[in-house]
């Protein structure tokens, strides 16, 4: 396997075909894919945290990690992009995973679990939304980069 850059078109293009439950990104901070023989077989991308209270200096989140379903190609990418955001000088990575995943890649990037929200929409009176996302339960997920 080796990693490469890509841009958010081809990251989201890939995303478009290949991901389960959603769709792809506005923005970003930076994506990287991973080839496998020559073929792209999986993409991560990472922004900033879609939550406005968590750090957006010095916190990084994956908001898409997508694979054509090779071998081992989350857990590289898992850590790929903790390597890559630790070198831009981030202090801390995140990724939220839905409660019915494995999250079997995550723990092999030596990724901690944090909590697990109680889902639901983001619509409110004052600002309303149109669920994009699974509802469902989900699982946050961190790597600490550098220790503060």
């Amino acid at each position: 396997m080796k990693l490469v850059h890509v841009e958010l078109s081809e990251a989201n293009e890939f995303v478009k075909v290949y991901h389960r439950h959603h769709k792809p990104v506005v923005g970003h901070r930076f994506s990287i894919g991973v080839m496998n023989n020559g073929i792209l077989v999986g993409v991560a991308i990472v922004g900033r945290p879609v939550s406005r209270e968590i750090d957006q200096h010095n916190v990084v989140e994956i908001t898409r990690l997508c694979t054509d379903g090779t071998k081992n190609s989350c857990s590289f990418l898992y850590g790929a992009a903790a390597r890559a955001s630790k070198a831009l000088g981030y202090k801390k990575i995140q990724t939220y995973r839905l409660s019915t995943e494995s999250g079997t890649s995550l723990r092999a990037s030596n990724y901690s679990f944090e909590y697990e929200t109680n889902g639901g929409t983001w619509s409110c009176k004052s600002r309303k939304r149109n669920n994009n996302h699974p509802l469902c339960k989900k699982q946050k997920w961190s790597l600490l980069l550098s220790q503060p």
